[in-house]
C-alpha cells in the first residue's frame, strides 16, 4: 500500500519548532488562496541555519486573542460518541499541542491553520465566568450536565495567568450545576476545592486523558501536557480528595499503543479511578498530514508504515471515515481492542459505578446585584 505523503509545501519555513507539536503549517481548507513557502526556499533556509549553528528547533512564542463572545454554553448535536448536550469553552486553540488532536480543524474557522495556529493562537473569553452566571439564571435553564470544554484543554498553560476556568468553575459550584471536564494536566489539581465541593453533589466529574504509560512516547505525542507519571498522582490525589475521577484512553493508536491498554487499565485502578473509556484515533481533515509528518519524524520508518496500515485497517483501508462509528472504527484489530478493554476493566473493576452527574440541587444563581433579604 502506498504510504500518504505530508505536503512539503506546507513544512515550517524554519524548522521544526521547539516543543511544538506540528511540524507543518497547513493551509486554511476554507480559503482559495494559500502562500507556501517553496521547497527549494525551505532547503536554502535550513541550509543557512545549518552554517550559522542554529539547527536546532526554533521557539515560537504563544500569542493570545480576545474572544468577546456574547454567549458561552454552547448546545452540541448529540451522537453515538458524543453524549452530552453543553459545552463551555473559556479558550479556542491548545498549548498542549498533541499531534493526534482531533480539535485542531476547528482552529480553521477562526482562519488560522490546524497545524502551529492551533497550539500558538490561543483565543480567550475573559468575559466567560460573567456570561455563565447570567445564561444559568436564565428561566429556560434546567441545570443541565455541562462539559467544560470539549475542543480543549481548559487547564491547558494559558490558564495560569489567566484563570478563567478557574473563574467558571468558582460559578457552578456556587450553584451546584453539574460538570465535568477533560484533562491531561496536574493544574487541575489547583482547583480540588471546587471539584470537592461538585463532587459532593454528585455534579462534578474529573476526566483524566491518558494515551501511553511511556514517558518518551507522550513527550513526543502531547509536547506540552503532564507527563503519565504526572497524571497517575493527579487520579490519585483526586480520588484521595473524594472527587469522583474517570480515565479516557484516547486516543488509542494501532501499531504504537494499543498494547498498552491493559496496563493503562491496571494503573488507573491502582490510582484510584472508577471509570475508563476509549476511542480510536480520529484523523479528520488536514489532521492525517500532521499525524502521518509526525511518524516519519519521531518513529521507526517499518514501524511508521505499519502504523499507517493498521490505522487503515480500522477504517475500510481510509486514514479516517466519519460515516463509520467515527470514535470506533471497524474491523479484527478494532475487535481485538475492545475485547482487551473489556476483559482487563473487568478484571481491575473498573465502570461498575456509572452513575450520570446530577443537577437534583443546581440553584440559579442570582444576578440581581441585591443582597438577598433571608440570606
Amino acid at each position: 500500500m502506498q504510504a500518504h505523503e505530508p505536503s512539503y509545501r506546507d513544512a515550517l519555513p524554519d524548522g521544526p519548532a521547539h516543543r511544538r507539536g506540528a511540524g507543518l503549517n497547513p493551509g486554511n481548507r476554507f480559503e482559495d488562496v494559500r502562500l507556501h513557502v517553496l521547497g527549494e526556499e525551505l532547503d536554502r533556509r535550513w541550509v543557512e541555519r545549518e552554517a550559522e549553528g542554529d539547527a536546532g528547533p526554533t521557539k515560537v512564542q504563544r500569542q493570545v486573542f480576545q474572544d468577546r463572545t456574547k454567549t458561552i454554553i454552547n448546545r452540541v448535536a448529540r451522537t453515538s460518541d458524543v453524549p452530552f448536550d453543553w459545552t463551555v469553552n473559556p479558550y479556542r486553540g491548545c498549548e498542549h499541542g498533541c499531534i493526534y488532536c482531533f480539535a485542531r480543524p476547528y482552529h480553521e474557522y477562526l482562519g488560522f491553520s490546524c497545524g502551529l495556529d492551533f497550539e500558538t493562537k490561543i483565543m480567550a473569553k475573559p468575559e466567560a465566568p460573567e456570561l455563565l452566571k447570567h445564561e444559568l439564571a436564565r428561566r429556560s435553564w434546567k441545570g443541565e450536565p455541562i462539559v467544560m470544554s470539549a475542543i480543549t484543554d481548559v487547564y491547558q498553560q494559558i490558564e495560569h495567568e489567566m484563570r478563567i476556568a478557574r473563574q467558571c468553575l468558582e460559578v457552578m459550584a456556587e450553584c451546584n450545576q453539574p460538570v465535568s471536564t477533560m484533562t491531561k494536566s496536574a493544574m487541575v489539581l489547583r482547583d480540588v476545592d471546587l471539584w470537592q465541593k461538585l463532587g459532593a453533589h454528585n455534579a462534578g466529574r474529573v476526566v483524566v486523558t491518558l494515551v501511553t504509560l511511556d514517558a518518551e512516547l507522550a513527550r513526543t505525542l502531547e509536547p506540552r501536557a503532564s507527563s503519565p507519571g504526572g497524571r497517575l498522582r493527579t487520579i490519585r490525589e483526586l480520588t484521595d480528595a473524594g472527587v469522583p475521577v474517570s480515565v479516557n484512553i484516547a486516543p488509542v493508536i494501532p501499531g504504537l499503543t494499543d498494547t498498552e491498554v491493559p496496563s493503562i487499565l491496571e494503573a488507573i485502578a491502582d490510582a484510584g479511578a472508577k471509570r475508563a473509556a476509549w476511542v480510536l484515533l480520529r484523523l479528520p481533515y488536514q489532521v492525517k498530514d500532521l499525524f502521518l509528518d509526525w511518524l516519519q519524524r519521531n518513529v521507526h520508518p517499518d514501524r511508521a508504515r505499519k502504523v499507517e496500515s493498521l490505522i487503515r485497517q480500522g477504517r475500510g483501508g481510509k486514514l479516517y471515515d466519519a460515516s463509520k462509528n467515527r470514535g470506533r472504527g471497524e474491523g479484527p484489530i478494532v475487535r481485538q481492542i475492545k475485547q482487551n478493554f473489556d476483559v482487563f476493566s473487568r478484571r481491575y473493576g473498573l465502570n461498575r459505578d456509572v452513575r450520570p452527574l446530577s443537577g437534583a440541587n443546581f440553584v440559579k444563581p442570582d444576578v440581581s446585584g441585591q443582597m438577598g433579604l433571608f440570606g
